[in-house]
């Protein structure tokens, strides 16, 4: 088995995504990596995917002297919590990091909003990352190493337009974090969430560009590395100490 820290990363599709970025930075610092992936989620979006994009991101990871390993699973599905643990230990080892990146976003407003659209965006978003924080947390078997990191949005900083499902169902991440680091900080496990502000990796066309960018103190939206440097600190020894938090890393970004 490795020596290394072996990490899990939910949503890594595509090569310009925040969950790539972090899956090589976290390579970068010498974890072993195993992702999650799922090609008809983003076949249905507007930037859509290469069916090769989740084999090269696996290459580009092991190009750093680590192992990874990957598995294409629809996070919706209740079987696939058990799945990605099961094939993480039989492939890598017992995992001491996990981060819940993957996400389901659609456009929805009070005239749009169904009731099985709002199902999807719980199913991945909120049970997806609860479910899989506790398993986590369930098999934990090391004595002193154990991070939990999970994304949110900035819906706590002010409304989000067209986003009522998304943000609603990562509203939720943000109290499941407070709350279950009590429960968890004698496991010596942390748990913090991240919110990445906006970020460019590909979805944005001209019109939301320029509609978002004078908000920047920076003049620049955010890029996938810095949401994944933010998140390998947290994930590494020198974070030890923090825990319960939701940090907002926005570069500044007013509302």
């Amino acid at each position: 088995m490795t020596k290394n820290r072996i990490a899990i990363v939910t949503g890594v599709t595509r090569l310009k995504g925040i969950g790539k970025a972090i899956c090589t930075e976290l390579a970068n610092q010498g974890n072993d990596v195993f992702f999650t992936y799922f090609r008809d989620y983003d076949r249905t979006m507007p930037w859509g995917v290469d069916d090769n994009e989740p084999n090269l991101i696996q290459e580009e990871i092991k190009t750093f002297g680590v192992e990874c390993e990957k598995i294409e699973l629809d996070l919706s599905k209740i079987e696939s919590i058990e799945k990605i643990f099961n094939q993480v230990e039989k492939t890598l080892g017992n995992p001491s990091i996990l981060v819940n990146n993957a996400a389901y976003s659609t456009h929805t407003d009070i005239d749009n909003l169904t009731s099985d659209e709002l199902d999807k965006h719980y199913f991945v978003n909120q049970r997806g990352t609860i479910l899989l924080s506790l398993e986590f947390i369930r098999r934990f078997k090391l004595e002193k190493f154990g991070r939990i990191i999970n994304l949110t949005t900035g819906q706590s900083q002010g409304a989000m337009g067209k986003e009522i499902a998304y943000a609603v169902t990562k509203a939720a991440i943000e109290s499941f974090t407070r709350m279950i680091q009590y429960e968890i900080g004698f496991k010596n496990i942390t748990i913090n969430t991240v919110n990445p502000g906006i970020t460019d990796t590909g979805w944005m066309d001209k019109e939301t560009y320029d509609k978002f960018i004078h908000m920047s103190p920076k003049g620049r939206y955010g890029e996938p590395q810095d949401a994944a440097n933010l998140i390998a600190f947290l994930a590494s020894e020198k974070a030890d100490w923090i825990s319960g938090q939701i940090i907002h890393s926005e570069g500044g970004f007013f509302r």
